[in-house]
């Protein structure tokens, strides 16, 4: 249980029971609540909230649920929603930016691009948060976040508050060092000097193509799988047979054939389900498997 002192803070919103909903903002629609949403007013109130917090409890944290499945019987523990208030963009000098961890990829590249700072154009193509594009160096279009950070400030599960650079991260494929219950708060990029004209061009470019190949307007959870070495994912899911496959209402996206969508009525289990059959599908026509890239966290109605 959280201390009474901690859900009668000012500075801390915390939700139990139906109000903990996940489902609500997760872009699948699915899945069970949280045991706590807490939402903090600011970096000082998370930090003096995990301080408090008993170390058992386990923490996470969510941004907009584009590249997640919440299982349906929900998650266990604290789950962490940075509010809006976190989410600010600022412009330094050398073409530098710092953002909020709640910062939309778009708000980033579209100040970067207003201030005439390019290298950042690909973060439109990033559905997520900053802290999210940080914890798992999320890239589009040839970038990833890990060309471009400097550095970020996390709060670890303990409380500390912490600044790593970005070879702290160690940084990989859609993946870094970052420690279980750690949140990403804050990020500072390098750009580049360039023409606010060409860069919107560019932003223009990647939000067209986006539009042109991926199912943006379904309920789908981003690409599903890691691309592995020299290979595209979505073509093997493709040359397996998966175009169009469905486990109820879910759905291998018949657009782009590494996006699973919840027709309507998909539970997170049969979107998972269909995840594990295109999996077995790829590993029996190809040989190769498929990594997940989408995060699975929670657990099943069945658990326990």
């Amino acid at each position: 249980m959280i201390a009474e002192n901690i859900i009668n803070s000012s500075d801390i919103d915390v939700k139990v029971g139906n109000e903990a909903s996940l489902a609500k903002f997760i872009w699948f629609r699915t899945g069970g609540p949280a045991q706590y949403l807490v939402r903090p007013s600011n970096t000082q109130a998370l930090s003096d909230f995990l301080k408090q917090l008993d170390h058992t409890i386990p923490v996470m944290a969510i941004g907009v649920g584009s590249n997640m499945i919440v299982r349906d019987g929900g998650v266990d523990g604290v789950v962490i929603r940075l509010p809006k208030s976190m989410g600010k963009v600022e412009i330094l000098e050398d073409n530098k930016v710092r953002a909020g961890g709640a910062a939309m990829g778009i708000s980033l590249a579209s100040a970067a691009r207003d201030a005439g700072i390019a290298g950042l154009e690909f973060q439109r193509g990033i559905p997520g948060t900053v802290g999210g594009a940080v914890r798992m160096n999320a890239g589009a279009y040839g970038d990833e976040t890990c060309d471009v950070l400097i550095e970020a400030t996390l709060v670890m599960r303990n409380g500390d508050i912490a600044v790593w650079s970005n070879d702290d991260f160690e940084y990989r494929y859609r993946h870094s060092a970052v420690p279980k219950g750690a949140i990403v708060v804050e990020a500072l990029f390098q750009g580049r000097a360039g023409d606010s004209i060409d860069i919107a061009a560019k932003m223009d470019k990647i939000a067209a193509d986006r539009e042109a190949s991926q199912p943006l307007r379904s309920r789908t959870g981003g690409s599903t799988f890691k691309n592995p070495d020299g290979k595209k994912a979505w073509q093997l899911v493709d040359e397996a047979g998966c175009r169009g496959l469905r486990i109820g209402d879910a759905q291998v996206s018949e657009k782009h054939t590494n996006f699973l969508l919840n027709l309507g009525d998909a539970s997170s289990a049969d979107i998972e389900a269909l995840g594990e059959e295109v999996r077995r599908r790829v590993f029996e026509y190809s040989g190769v498997t498929l990594e997940w890239e989408v995060q699975r966290v929670g657990k099943g109605l069945d658990h326990g």
